[in-house]
């Protein structure tokens, strides 16, 4: 009989993890059949998105453009280009294009503003899911949505930004000069950071949640997949969308709706059309039509509140929120309501202290067992899987099975570590400590990252749990299932993000992992307490572990699939005549060995570059100048007023380049700078070494004009830096092409010619 209970706790506690992943997305087009959207109508769109990377300044970018300006044009919308030089504060500069279309509403209240970018990043990336799964799903999205022949009540407005991936560029043009943004109420953004998974739904507000979160929930989404603690991380990082500007610079509230499974894609040349997750693109869909079929008939003109909400995904009620003016009640009174229970259990001889006070022991065993192993033997891999380390992303191809692995290797730890802990006290003893831990964990919560207070909601299931096994009188087996059964929501809640942490942030924080099922399995002993077989259960877990990571071994090399990145740049100092190829690789390959031998130099020094993930060039290797076409610079004025001198440059490009840097080794004060007549939104600033500005040229910049204002007394001298990304394809060189498993390295100047030139002023 107790085989039976076990098998039936498990059979509950499996389908609970398996419907904990699929109630995050849809897994089927019939789930948005009746909006009217149509999937293959989106994915049309898509191919044609991402026949080639778009970039700002690449010569696909201006078909992308027309192809969206054509079919907003076919849907009837009042169609218009916003073209705008801008220059952000971290003077990076464009003549940003943005395409706008706009729905007229009967109303004459706040406007609804749907947002994604429509460049991909440079210099290799198709991008299909960031931003291409964005612009399909806006196209078909409003084309389903006239389709039904309602006319909204707020006026829409359809914004396609430029320039988003070299720094919100042409959000902050649409931002800061036109003027729809004077009436619009809120933006839906869509984004993403990798090709698949379940797509997040992440605030941007200058204020509190509270309207926005009742908002989104009377919107009803089928799927929505959203929490708090993952929008308090999400602030931490430095992970800004177009939206973020929106906030920053205009203070309008708006959701992003983001995926970031498939992290490895993101960026690269493998983030194309056909490995775009479909479930991920209904996922989107169902965003997008609950979300303006709600927001285009409401009330947008005060979205503020001055209350903040919690929230989280719960079982059967799709997302569960409470103010934050609960946290500290639900806090005092778990902890109440704990103690009681304490004093009950000892009385009833329910509990026992000497079985509470080992309680202690397994539990802060498994803590440094199983945090310590992950840190350990991730390292390990690492140490010998260097090649992992080119992977700048921190996600493998293999990163699921490692994820996994480590997950079934940390609960043969806990349960080897528990059994003998539970041949001797009950499973009721045993959790008392975990439960004060999870106590004092929300106390810590309350007081810094009020975005976890959900974690009180687990505590409570736990407590009436506990007072259950206390009341009624019930076996063993009995209570085993009752206390699985008031587990649902614990496990519901915690089973996703045990593979959503390491996926967002990276392989390194496995160990955050680690920390959650800890927590988790320890408001689960009076279940695994009662477990028949338990020898066979730690077989199992052990069997598994070895399972996965022996498939982590076997998917651990590169293919056709799963392309290894690589780097290489030619750089030219014209005044030196010396040229030399540079790479970015901590691990040389033979496509990048054939430019820098066997044995390249390191002296990379002088050559440091920035990237977003803080790498530099790594190897350097001199090799034949050649005798490549430099910008012709110009300067057009030069007076001193007031001791203050003012210089105006024109660099005239002698052939395609793709950006351009003003940089500098001296410690420079600047009283304006401005870069086609643009100025810099600051005034009086000093570099002290570095980049001065980088202005990305597009299709109508035949010259660039750099104005400066700066102390007479300044000799000013600075390199002028030219870009290109048509390395590849120039007929300056001949070499071996990358093989059919190497790719371009993301996040960092690739495929390049580079250009440096010393002007004196």
């Amino acid at each position: 009989m107790k085989n039976i209970y076990t098998l039936l706790s498990i059979v509950i506690i499996s389908l609970t993890v398996y419907l904990s992943f699929d109630d995050l997305m849809p897994s089927s087009v019939k789930s948005i059949e009746s909006t009217g959207f149509s999937v293959e109508n989106a994915l049309n769109h898509l191919k044609v998105i991402t026949k080639e990377p778009h970039y700002t300044s690449s010569y696909y970018h201006q078909e992308v453009q027309n192809y969206i300006i054509n079919e907003l044009d076919k849907m009837g919308l009042e169609t218009e280009i916003q073209n705008q030089v801008v220059l952000s504060s971290r003077r990076v500069g464009t003549n940003a294009a943005n395409i706008i279309g706009t729905i007229k509403g009967s109303g004459s209240g706040k406007s609804l503003l749907l947002l994604t970018h429509y460049d991909s990043s440079a210099h290799s990336s198709f991008g299909a899911s960031d931003a291409g799964s964005g612009i399909a799903t806006i196209l078909e999205g409003v084309r389903a949505f006239l389709s039904k022949n309602i006319i909204p009540l707020n006026d829409i407005h359809v914004v396609f930004t430029d320039a988003e991936e070299i720094g919100l560029l042409g959000a902050e043009a649409f931002v800061k000069n036109h003027k729809l943004i004077d009436n619009v109420g809120l933006v839906l953004n869509f984004e993403a950071r990798g090709s698949g998974g379940p797509s997040y739904m992440l605030m941007e507000t200058n204020g509190m949640n509270s309207k926005l979160i009742s908002e989104f929930a009377n919107a009803n989404p089928r799927f929505p997949a959203a929490n708090s603690l993952m929008y308090s991380i999400y602030k931490m990082l430095p992970n800004d969308t177009d939206l973020t500007v929106f906030r920053e610079q205009a203070n309008i509230n708006g959701f992003n709706f983001a995926f970031i499974g498939d992290h490895f894609d993101y960026h690269t040349s493998l983030d194309t059309y056909e490995r775009l997750d479909r479930n991920t693109l209904l996922h989107q869909a169902d965003y997008f039509m609950s979300m303006v079929n709600h927001f285009s008939k409401s009330d947008l003109s005060n979205l503020n509140s001055d209350v903040d909400y919690v929230y989280a995904n719960f079982p059967f009620l799709k997302l569960i929120y409470f103010s934050n003016s609960w946290i500290y009640p639900l806090l005092i009174l778990s902890a109440i309501f704990f103690l009681v229970l304490i004093f009950l259990g000892l009385v009833l001889n329910k509990l026992q202290l000497e079985g509470i006070l080992n309680g202690i022991i397994p539990f802060v065993i498994s803590l440094f067992v199983c945090i310590s192993l992950t840190v350990v033997l991730w390292n390990f891999i690492v140490f010998f899987n260097p090649e992992h380390a080119d992977m700048l992303h921190g996600f493998t191809y293999n990163g699921y099975f490692y994820i996994f692995g480590f997950i079934f290797l940390n609960l043969f730890c806990l349960l080897l570590i528990y059994r003998s802990f539970f041949n001797k006290f009950s499973g009721l003893n045993l959790i008392i400590f975990p439960v004060l831990f999870w106590i004092i964990i929300n106390l810590l919560i309350s007081l810094f990252l009020k975005g976890a207070a959900y974690f009180i909601i687990p505590v409570y299931f736990v407590l009436f749990s506990i007072l259950a096994a206390f009341m009624l009188d019930l076996k063993a087996n009995k209570l085993m299932i009752v206390w699985t059964c008031l587990s649902i929501p614990l496990i519901y809640m915690f089973a996703p993000q045990l593979k959503m942490f390491p996926v967002g942030l990276g392989l390194k924080n496995l160990f955050i992992s680690s920390v959650l099922l800890i927590l988790v399995f320890s408001l689960l002993l009076p279940i695994f307490s009662n477990y028949s077989h338990k020898k066979h259960m730690i077989s199992l877990m052990g069997l598994a572990t070895l399972f996965l990571f022996f498939m982590a071994f076997i998917n651990n090399g590169f293919d056709e699939e799963n392309k290894k990145p690589n780097s290489i740049v030619y750089y030219t100092d014209i005044d030196k005549a010396e040229s030399f190829w540079m790479s970015y690789d901590k691990n040389l390959d033979d496509f990048t060995k054939q430019f820098l031998g066997e044995n390249p130099s390191t002296d990379v020094d002088k050559f440091v570059t920035r990237s977003k993930y803080s790498t530099s060039y790594r190897y350097i290797n001199e090799t034949d100048y050649r005798d490549i076409a430099f910008s012709t610079v110009e300067v057009l004025t030069d007076s001193v007023y007031e001791n203050k001198r003012k210089v105006s440059i024109s660099v005239i490009p002698q052939r395609k380049i793709n950006s351009l840097q003003v940089m500098t080794k001296d410690s420079l004060v600047f009283d304006s700078l401005a870069v086609q007549n643009v100025f810099l939104e600051k005034d009086n600033f000093k570099i002290n070494s570095g980049r001065i500005l980088t202005y990305i040229p597009s299709y109508n910049d035949e010259r660039v004009v750099i104005d400066m204002i700066f102390d007479n007394k300044l000799n000013l001298e600075f390199n002028l830096i030219e870009t290109s990304f048509d390395l590849m394809t120039n007929t300056n060189f001949k070499f071996k092409p990358r093989s059919n498993i190497m790719m371009p390295m993301p996040f960092v100047t690739n495929d390049a010619i580079i250009l440096s030139k010393n002007i004196s002023l």
